[in-house]
């Protein structure tokens, strides 16, 4: 059974939150590629649609959009996910995952595309009490 822990990222407030999905859940994004949308009950923000952004496997290895399939694959980069050059010019061969979700995949970043009625603060719990520990703080 698939497990992975999700990052949502909510661009109009520019917060994310992460979340642990298993089960049922996890099985909505099995077989999705980066670009998908899927509903955001997967993650508990219900009337909403998350898109996958990328992710990557146990190991550290990023998910590439541009490397079709699930399996490890060996590429050549200039640069983009997985490789920043320091040198103008400079190419790497590196490991990569492939853009499709899988067991192997260990996190998925996602980002809110449709809003629901409710705040993602709000659905996740989060907010006013970040707010008043803040504040307790200070």
């Amino acid at each position: 059974m698939a497990t992975f822990q999700v990052v949502v990222s909510d661009p109009e407030s520019g917060r994310s939150y992460q979340r642990e999905v298993d089960g049922q859940d996890a099985n909505r994004f099995i077989g999705r590629e980066i670009g998908d949308e899927v509903d955001g009950g997967a993650v508990d923000l219900e009337g909403y649609t998350v898109e996958i952004t990328g992710g990557s496997d146990t190991a550290g290895r990023p998910m590439r959009e541009d490397v079709a399939g699930s399996d490890l694959q060996d590429v050549l980069l200039t640069g983009g996910t997985g490789f920043n050059p320091t040198d103008d010019g400079e190419r790497k061969r590196v490991t990569v995952r492939g853009r499709e979700v899988s067991d192997d995949t260990a996190q998925l970043n996602v980002s809110v595309r449709e809003r629901g009625e409710e705040s993602v603060e709000s659905l996740y719990g989060e907010g006013e009490a970040d707010d008043e520990a803040e504040a307790a703080e200070a």
